[in-house]
């Protein structure tokens, strides 16, 4: 019994969003597409492989796909999943007696689940992974009136017990998959997976326990997910966080330049100290350095010492950002506060976080600034000083 696999990796993923196309996408340091080939060349019953690719990824394929133990093929994808197929399956080979289909984009079929597929398939002449319903299940009922479809309600409340969510590898008798494509070819049906193909082309198609981990990328958020059950399958921890706090205060006083968060704030005073005294990366330092137990800004940047006498202080934060890197951390996300009673800092904070965004290597959106006063209470709020407190949480990168 020859058995070939076709992986549905033709596509980019619109709905992911992204510029990289989601097979691609690292999970818990392999890239998707790694995984989901990885299930099929360690599987006994697996003869040889099929990948369709986007043109240009087919034309130069990662380094996973040339070196391998099985054969492995690389063709163009097409527009559609099932041109894509189509495609590959004009390369298996000749001796093929069943094929797989898998989508590239469900990194987790077990052995367990593939084995059953072609049993089931070798038996039956078609069939596919599935899990039934959890969930109550409603078909919507027409558009109303005015066309708003966001607009809905319930047209009939269907049985569960006989809903099923197909899933991938599907698997088929040669000749059956064979009918199956000429009948989507020959009729330029658009459908989502060849079972449907062929029940079109008058093939039972036999249902076959699915498993939840078996779970497909579709959105951005299904990454998170993914990762988690990598994380398990391989035995290691749950990805963990570390907080961290970080304060700052420097006094002003005439003739020094108010830098605050790598941007320089017109004021007739400025913040005094032996680097550039920027409040707001000195209290996020601290916070990063702090979250990982690696002391202070001090402790890193003496002010004794010639080496950082008026340092910009997003230097210092960059290295205080590659030290907890070496610790396998990155950040996460950081929230500061600036305590100062003028000049206002509102109009300066869009630049303020993105150039913090970009010294810490995270979206803007990550990024916290806020201004407040001290209500003319000590120093700060009469003008004298100006205080900083800093949150950051850092996250493990492995």
């Amino acid at each position: 019994m020859f058995i070939s696999v076709i992986i549905a990796a033709g596509g980019r993923g619109v709905r992911f969003g992204g510029g990289v196309p989601k097979q691609l996408l690292d999970v818990a340091g392999r890239p998707v597409l790694e995984r989901s080939v990885d299930a099929f060349l360690m599987h006994p019953e697996i003869d040889e492989i099929v990948v369709a690719l986007p043109a240009d990824l087919a034309a130069d394929p990662p380094p996973y796909l040339r070196a391998t133990a099985k054969t492995v093929r690389v063709v163009p994808g097409g527009a559609r999943r099932q041109d894509s197929v189509f495609n590959a399956f004009q390369a298996v080979n000749a001796d093929t007696d069943v094929v797989v289909i898998h989508d590239a984009a469900r990194p987790f079929a077990s052995a367990g689940l593939i084995s059953r597929t072609i049993a089931a398939a070798i038996e039956s002449g078609a069939a596919l992974a599935a899990i039934p319903a959890r969930d109550t299940v409603k078909r919507a009922g027409p558009v109303n009136e005015a066309g708003e479809p966001a607009m809905r309600f319930v047209g009939e409340t269907l049985s569960r017990e006989s809903i099923y969510l197909a899933q991938t590898p599907q698997a088929f008798r040669r000749e059956v998959l064979r009918e199956a494509l000429a009948l989507g070819a020959a009729g330029g049906a658009d459908v989502t997976d060849e079972a449907t193909l062929a029940e079109r082309a008058g093939h039972p198609v036999r249902l076959v326990e699915g498993e939840a981990t078996n779970i497909k990328l579709t959105m951005a958020e299904d990454l998170t997910v993914a990762t988690a059950i990598a994380r398990r399958q391989s035995g290691l921890p749950a990805r963990t966080g570390r907080a961290g706090t970080g304060y700052d205060l420097h006094r002003l006083v005439p003739n020094r330049p108010l830098v605050l968060g790598g941007v320089t704030i017109p004021s007739d005073v400025g913040a005094l100290g032996h680097s550039d005294a920027d409040v707001v990366c000195h209290a996020i330092t601290d916070a990063v350095l702090g979250a990982v137990g690696l002391g202070d800004i001090g402790s890193h940047f003496p002010d004794d010492d010639a080496r950082w006498k008026d340092a910009n202080s997003l230097d210092l934060l960059a290295r205080a950002v590659d030290l907890v890197a070496g610790l396998g951390y990155e950040v996460g996300n950081v929230d500061v506060t600036v305590i100062l009673e003028r000049p206002k800092i509102r109009g300066h904070v869009d630049a303020m976080r993105a150039s913090l965004a970009a010294v810490l290597g995270i979206e803007v959106s990550r990024v916290s600034v806020k201004g407040k006063t001290n209500e003319g209470v000590d120093a700060v709020g009469r003008g004298e000083a100006i205080a900083a407190h800093a949150v950051a949480l850092l996250r493990s990168r492995s």
